[in-house]
């Protein structure tokens, strides 16, 4: 399965598009724009930007979604994230940011290419959520130290260990949701359980509200640690959709001593069987099961590859 729909919503507020030659709407506390070009756009990614700004005054804006950009099979958004650098003292509102806001009719969620995100991060002291859908062409982070960052997210159908390794390095003292797609093999996922053990142990998280390590291929493995971890209780949301869970990795959740507390469990798109599906059902919180898939003579598959 691929990305089929846009975000309706970001950062509490309603998206909104907006291209080159548009009219924003009146101000309103509850729309963040989104900045979409055609395939093959004739302007650029600056003068976008650029005409963007000149119609919503930049110390307004307190989020902002980056859409499809021309041909984001062959191009970064790097002159969006070098546009908003050069204006970052015009930006002092900027809160929230996702770049890569698009559809598998734009470009597949492993073709879209990527950047750098460090030099943004320094630029805006002040950002609080980040999300970064496309993580296998392109997409570099170094450890980095961010006092406000409270929400980070990284899309794709397959995540690097470099890029894991960056945020277990990092000091992030204010965050408290951590989402993370780990995908498959076959579009770079090149990590095993110890890599995200070291990472998520190295983040605090006793912290954290969410955790998602969605479209995992080692979800089984994931769920047995996880199970073992008394700082589950105080987890608002522990997100293991989208990947390959099984019949292994629930009776693990079932059994763990450590789960009264939890506010959430999202397993949705599993491999779990029906009679295991009825003992979650009944666990004390809300258990989210949709999506039940069926191994076949190929195996298991995440929900997001490609």
């Amino acid at each position: 399965m691929t990305i089929n729909d846009y975000s309706e919503n970001f950062f509490g507020r309603k998206v909104v598009n907006f291209s080159v030659g548009d009219t924003p709407q009146p101000a309103d506390d509850n729309v963040v724009y989104r900045l979409v070009q055609d395939w093959e756009a004739e302007e650029t990614q600056a003068e976008l930007l650029q005409d963007f700004f000149s119609k919503v005054p930049p110390g307004q804006v307190e989020a902002l979604v980056i859409g499809a950009w021309g041909e984001s099979q062959e191009n970064s958004p790097q002159e969006y994230l070098d546009g908003l650098i050069a204006r970052r003292a015009e930006l002092p509102n900027l809160k929230a940011l996702f770049v890569g806001d698009m559809t598998y009719e734009d470009c597949e969620i492993s073709w879209i290419v990527q950047t750098g995100y460090n030099a943004l991060l320094e630029a805006f002291p002040q950002l609080e959520v980040l999300r970064v859908r496309g993580t296998t062409e392109g997409l570099e982070l170094k450890p980095f130290k961010h006092g406000a960052l409270r929400k980070l997210v990284i899309e794709g159908g397959g995540l690097g260990n470099d890029i894991v390794e960056a945020i277990a390095a990092s000091e992030l003292p204010a965050l408290e949701h951590l989402e993370l797609w780990l995908g498959s093999e076959d579009y770079g996922f090149d990590g095993d359980l110890d890599t995200y053990v070291k990472a998520v142990t190295a983040l605090r998280p006793e912290r954290l509200k969410v955790l998602a390590l969605r479209n995992a291929e080692i979800a089984d493995e994931l769920a047995k640690w996880l199970a073992e971890q008394p700082w589950i209780a105080q987890l608002e949301l522990l997100d293991l959709s989208k990947g390959t869970l099984g019949d292994a990795g629930a009776q693990a959740l079932l059994e763990s001593s450590h789960l009264a507390g939890l506010g959430k469990l999202d397993l949705s798109h599993h491999y779990i069987s029906a009679p295991m599906q009825e003992k979650l059902r009944a666990l004390p919180f809300d258990v989210v099961l949709a999506d039940a898939q069926e191994e076949d003579e190929y195996g298991r598959f995440v929900e997001v590859g490609e």
